[in-house]
């Protein structure tokens, strides 16, 4: 796609569509008075039923038996849905949710003009619907379905990774995958631990996010991610808030070392202030997949990843082979354990052995992969889970 200017209406439309994260401010969009709401508490979640939960507008949902039929009115939470191993249960979901495998055999519930459309959604009958706020999830979207006896579970726009992983475990919940969740949410933080590792001690570059000529400040998801990755937000640093069009005074002052880019706008926008930068006299730009930067849900860890790399390539490199090497030995250790126990005259003979192995060591295990693609920094992560 190639660079082009666009007015406050293209922005809006591309905050309509997903290529726009949510904004940090809770309850600035989707249902009015959502940033009230009370917050869930996460321990006392289950995946027994009934269930009776309470949304973020404050609404008390019941469900009396495991969800067989689930639609996402938005591809965070059918993302999040594919990752837990629920997808089964989904049986509609936005356009914007197709790049998932296996959802082109959903119902689509878009209309032309991005937005949703009701009588899909009753027709289907779905024993719940899942609501992550965004531009085109209103009030009276939620009030229509929940009219015709939809039940409908709200959730305010997540902000933060963990408002990614609460959520992950709330759905876990909700559709009666509490174990393929917590297997998710582990992922996550391996992943994340690694990165970690990675940053300890290491200078943090200024980073400059760049879409469509619009950039990523302060109350943005995109901005905590990519500090998470372990770059500076020069946008952010100054002074720019949400998404704006930045100066070109403002790309000069601050120079970054790094560009961000998204695979809808994966190009560098075509001015001498971009080409002044570091970042492109050193040719040191990464391009992020749109669903993993720009929805967030569990999979956003690929974008921290893929940048920590960019930015940091030896150090997390050696992250990943510490990790690895640790991983490596806490098996051979629980192996020799079982070993041991096994040699032991005194033990039950019928016992077995209760591990299937260290959790997450598959997933160490093929972050190794990721050191064969450090010879070309702009590239794009895929890590060890589907894209």
């Amino acid at each position: 796609m190639h660079i082009r200017r666009i007015g406050v209406v293209g922005i809006a439309v591309l905050v309509m569509i997903g290529f726009v994260s949510p904004l940090a401010a809770a309850g600035t969009t989707g249902v009015a008075g959502v940033g009230s709401a009370p917050t869930a508490d996460k321990s006392n979640l289950t995946c027994s039923f009934p269930l009776t939960v309470t949304d973020d507008t404050g609404t008390e949902i019941e469900l009396e038996e495991r969800p067989e039929s689930v639609v996402t009115i938005n591809p965070s939470a059918a993302q999040t849905m594919w990752e837990i191993g629920a997808e089964d249960q989904v049986v509609g979901t936005t356009q914007h949710a197709e790049n998932l495998e296996g959802a082109e055999d959903r119902t689509s519930i878009s209309t032309e003009s991005e937005t949703i459309e009701h009588e899909i959604i009753i027709d289907l009958d779905p024993d719940l619907v899942l609501a992550p706020s965004s531009n085109y999830v209103t009030e009276e979207d939620v009030e229509t379905l929940r009219g015709a006896g939809v039940t409908v579970y709200y959730f305010d726009s997540a902000t933060s990774i963990d408002d990614v992983r609460d959520r992950t475990h709330t759905i876990g919940s909700l559709v009666g995958e509490c174990d393929g969740a917590a297997e998710t949410v582990d992922w996550m933080d391996e992943e994340l631990a690694i990165v970690e590792d990675a940053l300890e001690g290491e200078e943090r570059p200024d980073v400059l996010y760049t879409f469509f000529g619009f950039t990523a400040g302060e109350e943005t998801f995109i901005h905590e991610l990519i500090e998470a990755a372990g770059g500076t937000n020069v946008a952010a640093e100054a002074g720019i808030a949400e998404y704006q069009q930045p100066t070109d005074e403002m790309i000069v002052e601050q120079d970054p070392e790094w560009l961000v880019l998204n695979t809808n706008s994966p190009e560098v926008p075509d001015a001498p202030a971009y080409e002044s930068t570091t970042a492109v006299e050193t040719n040191q730009t990464v391009t992020i997949k749109t669903n993993h930067l720009n929805r967030p849900g569990p999979r956003v860890v690929h974008a921290v990843t893929a940048m920590a790399e960019a930015f940091h390539p030896e150090a997390y490199a050696e992250a990943v082979a510490d990790a690895e090497t640790e991983s490596e030995t806490d098996a051979d250790d629980e192996s020799q354990a079982d070993s041991d126990s096994g040699s032991d005259s005194d033990s039950d003979s019928d016992s077995t052995d209760d591990s299937d192995g260290l959790p997450g060591f598959g997933i160490v295990s093929a972050s190794a992969a990721l050191l064969a693609l450090l010879g070309s920094l702009a590239v794009i992560r895929h890590g060890d889970r589907n894209p």
